[in-house]
This record gives structure tokens, C-alpha cells and sequence, in this order.
């Protein structure tokens, strides 16, 4: 007869082994990573409405995790602003000052400084699978720059535009080598492309091992060529009227005082036109996010994912009669729309703590398991503010916002009046940029909301803006401000300008 004790026992170890098995599974489960997605934007502002055509991606990401409401750039230009969100850098720290291959935009220099140190090598190192499609760096693929078989490090697939944004008549490096497209919808709409490719990515990975997406698409940079289905959407939609729209840059520096006031009918409507093709164009990045969240959830991933949807720098359209661009130091051109949503994210929650675009790479890195604190960035990571149970995060008491102007030496033919060091003069010989169009300012909103700029010319020219009682930067008030104020300010602005790494985070 058996022994009914050694059934019991049998039993239990069979319970228990099961159980072993189950932890392991378990286990094994939750220490995978947390797959990330980041969605960059080219030249989409928040001031002037810019995500109200995204209706999909504010209910799927905004409503869905956190909307930041005082997101900025460390610089509003393409190539210094991506440089840094790769870097985690400063434009004074990566050296990236404009979009051209002199002033380091996917420069030699660039690729075996900072690039060599960029946020996709340490996801790489974690065995994330990496994606990247779209628009990259201004001069990237160029001769100079090593051409299109140059493949940053860090990058398992690798889909990236040569030069600047365009949405058919392209080249792209695929894995290295160049691949020509034409002006067919159905093969070569660089926003559809990209994604189609992710998508494909995605059902090609490895589910054992975490993974990375960063979708780069044109939208809403110039030359704002819309999917044929959405070009006559929006039809009566112009450029908001209100705040300084049409008004007068009398008290700021000079090339705000140049403007015509109040702006020539042709350039009204060539940035309502510019404003209304820009919205067009977002239609289907707003349906690249729909598609991309339904893959997510069909491969039931998405609750394993975050999602961070931004911008490169702002934008304006008209604003102080400056017709269309960015590259100003105002709200308009530094505040970035920025949502994310993710595991442990609360839905529908809006945060006013300042965060910046050099901030991405140290949080990406933050969710993937880094140890942040040993990485020579500028930024800091804000995963303590998406899930704050995480840990105790601190929040910046202020921070610097930086530009180096362009020119040209050449007086522009079209406008001959003007003479040479200006830049970017459209329509109408408006001019956007010019070599001492170079400023460096402190944003702060710990006891004050204010914005303080120095500019780098023979006027020491000085901007200040009360952005509490002066939302649109409309006066500036710095022959009003207390002189210790001004002090004060001066001397944050020398020490953000020398800033590297934790000196850049250490602030009081």
C-alpha cells in the first residue's frame, strides 16, 4: 500500500516546480525593457495652433499619457536642434551652430565628436533593435560628409533622407546604400514610406529584445507637398490673426525693426497659403501615428511602449511681421509641442514643469535601463515626472536657449538694397537671419516667468519679456526691470553659457 504521505509530497514538489517555472517566465518577462518610440516633427510649432490638424495623435498620445505645455528647444533651427536632441548637448557643447556643412551640420568634426557619443549607440549596448526613418541632419549624405554609404553607429536599420526635407524627388540611404525615388504617391511619399518601413521592422524583430523607433517625417517643413487626398482640406483656414501677428519689432533688436509694418498684402497671403499647405501635410503624420499605435496593439506591444511626439524647433507666420521661418528667439520659434505616453504614464494629464529637447535622449536612456548619471549630456532625464513613482526627480529653475546667425557675404540679387551678411530674404526682401542674429538667452519660471537675451552685436543689444503680464512678447520692458534683476540674469547667462554636463543641471 503507499504511502499517502509520499503522495503529498510528490504533489508539492510538482506545486512547486510549477511555481519555479511560472517566476521564470514571469521574471524573464519583466526584465525585458520597455520598447520606445520617438516621432520628430520638422518645424512644428504649438504656439500658433500647429497640433490641432493631429486630432488622432492628441487622443492616442496627449489624452492618452501627458502633454508637456512648456517644452522648449536648446536652439530653434533644424540641424543645431536635432544635433542636440541626439546629443543631449548644448549648441556651445556639440558645436553644431546652422544647417550648413561649415557651421558643422553633419560635419566630419560632428561625426567622431558627438555623434560618436549619440543616445542610439547606449540603446544599441542595451540590445535594443533600432530603426530610424526620415529626415536626419540638413547635410547628411552629402559628399563631404562621407556620402550616403555613412551609417551613424548605433542604427540596426537605417532609412534616411539626403539633405533637406522633401516629400517625392529624394534619395535615401538604405542601410548605406542610395535608393532614388520619384514623385509616385503609392511608392515614394517619404511620410508613408517610413512608416510602411517601420511597420515592416516591427514584424521582422526579434521578440526577445526591446526595440527603438525614431520616425523623422517631413511634415510641416517647406515645400509642404500634401497627399493628394488632403490637399484642398483646410481650405478657409488662415494664419491666427492675434497676439503679435502684424505687429511691429520697434523695441527689439534690428532685425526685428526691418520689417515692413503692417506687411504687404503678397506676403499675407503667401504665409496664409504656407500656413494652410502646413497643416495639410500634417494630415498624414496624424495618420502615421493612428497606424502606427493600431500595429502596437495588434503585435500587443503598445502597453509595453512609450511614445514621445515633438518637434524640432517651432515656427512663425507672421508674427512681428516676419513672415514665414523660425530661428527668433520667441515662443513662437523655442516652444515645442511635446507628448508622450508609455507604461506607468496617467491619462490626460498636462505638466508645466520646463523640460527641453536635450532632455529626450537622457529619459529615452532612463527607460532603457542607463545609468544616466554617468553620461556627459547636458540634459536630464524627466522620467520621474512621466511616472513618478519611479523617483524623486528635480525640476530646473531655468535654462538657455542659443543661436548662432547666418549670412552671406554676397549682397542677394533679388535684393540688392539690402547689402551682404543677411539671410533667408522672402518674400518681399524680409529678411530672417543675418550674422549678428546671434543671441544667447535664460528662460526661467521659478519666481519669475521671464525671458532675458543678450545679442552678440555692436549694440550689446538686450531683450526682456515679462511672459507672465506679456504672453506675446509684445514690449520689452528691460529699461524697466530692476537693475539687480538684470545682474542677476546676466550672471545665469554666463554660467548656462559655459555649462557642460552636471554643471549644466546644477542650478539653483
Amino acid at each position: 500500500m503507499a504511502d499517502p504521505r509520499r503522495g503529498k509530497e510528490a504533489a508539492g514538489c510538482l506545486l512547486l516546480l510549477l511555481a519555479v517555472l511560472t517566476c521564470s517566465l514571469r521574471c524573464g518577462e519583466s526584465l525585458k525593457s520597455s520598447n520606445i518610440v520617438l516621432i520628430l516633427t520638422d518645424d512644428l510649432d504649438v504656439e500658433l495652433g500647429g497640433l490641432t490638424p493631429l486630432k488622432k495623435t492628441k487622443a492616442l498620445i496627449g489624452d492618452a499619457g501627458v502633454t508637456f505645455s512648456n517644452a522648449y528647444t536648446a536652439t530653434p533651427l533644424c540641424c543645431p536642434s536635432r544635433s542636440s536632441i541626439l546629443s543631449g548637448k548644448y549648441p556651445h557643447n556639440h558645436m553644431v551652430r546652422n544647417n550648413s556643412l561649415s557651421g558643422n551640420c553633419s560635419s566630419k568634426a560632428w561625426q567622431t565628436g558627438p555623434e560618436s557619443q549619440a543616445f542610439p549607440i547606449y540603446l544599441s549596448k542595451k540590445l535594443y533593435q533600432t530603426f530610424y526613418g526620415g529626415k536626419y541632419l540638413n547635410q547628411y549624405g552629402s559628399k563631404e560628409a562621407g556620402g550616403v554609404t555613412y551609417v551613424p553607429p548605433g542604427w540596426d536599420q537605417w532609412h534616411a533622407l539626403v539633405g533637406n526635407s522633401q516629400y517625392y524627388n529624394y534619395t535615401l540611404s538604405v542601410n548605406g546604400k542610395a535608393e532614388v525615388h520619384g514623385d509616385n504617391y503609392e511608392k515614394d511619399y517619404l511620410t508613408d514610406l517610413i512608416l510602411n518601413r517601420s511597420l515592416a521592422f516591427l514584424d521582422e524583430r526579434s521578440p526577445q529584445h526591446p526595440f527603438f523607433i525614431m520616425l523623422s517625417p517631413p511634415a510641416p517643413h517647406s515645400p509642404w507637398t500634401a497627399a493628394p487626398q488632403y490637399q484642398k482640406s483646410f481650405g478657409d483656414v488662415k494664419a491666427p490673426r492675434d497676439g503679435s501677428f502684424n505687429k511691429s519689432g520697434k523695441d527689439k533688436h534690428w532685425l526685428l525693426r526691418q520689417p515692413l509694418n503692417p506687411m504687404a498684402n503678397s506676403s499675407i497671403d503667401y504665409l496664409d497659403n504656407a500656413f494652410r499647405k502646413r497643416w495639410q501635410t500634417l494630415l498624414s503624420v496624424d495618420d502615421m501615428v493612428e497606424r502606427l499605435v493600431k500595429k502596437l496593439e495588434d503585435i500587443k506591444e503598445l502597453n509595453n511602449t512609450y511614445i514621445f511626439f515633438t518637434s524640432d524647433n517651432g515656427y512663425h507666420t507672421g508674427q512681428f511681421s516676419l513672415p514665414i521661418d523660425k530661428r527668433q528667439l520667441y515662443e513662437f520659434d523655442i516652444r515645442l509641442p511635446l507628448l508622450v505616453r508609455g507604461p506607468g504614464i496617467q491619462p490626460k494629464q498636462t505638466l508645466q514643469n520646463p523640460v527641453m529637447n536635450i532632455d529626450l535622449p537622457m529619459t529615452i536612456l532612463d527607460i532603457a535601463g542607463v545609468n544616466v548619471s554617468t553620461l556627459n549630456m547636458d540634459g536630464q532625464s524627466f522620467l520621474p515626472q512621466l511616472v513618478p513613482s519611479a523617483r524623486n526627480g528635480t525640476s530646473r529653475p531655468y535654462f538657455l536657449v542659443e543661436y548662432t546667425g547666418e549670412g552671406h557675404l554676397p549682397t542677394d540679387p533679388y535684393c540688392p538694397k539690402l547689402g551682404p551678411g543677411l539671410a533667408n530674404c522672402f518674400p518681399n526682401c524680409i529678411c530672417e537671419d543675418a550674422f549678428n542674429n546671434t543671441y544667447a538667452c535664460v528662460r526661467t519660471f521659478k519666481d519669475y516667468n521671464l525671458q532675458y537675451c543678450e545679442f552678440a552685436d555692436n549694440e550689446a543689444f538686450v531683450e526682456v519679456y515679462n511672459l507672465t503680464a506679456d504672453p506675446h512678447q509684445l514690449e520689452n520692458i528691460v529699461k524697466k526691470v530692476d537693475p539687480a534683476l538684470l545682474q542677476t540674469m546676466n550672471q545665469r547667462l554666463i554660467k548656462l553659457q559655459s555649462c557642460e554636463a552636471k554643471s549644466c543641471r546644477d542650478l539653483k
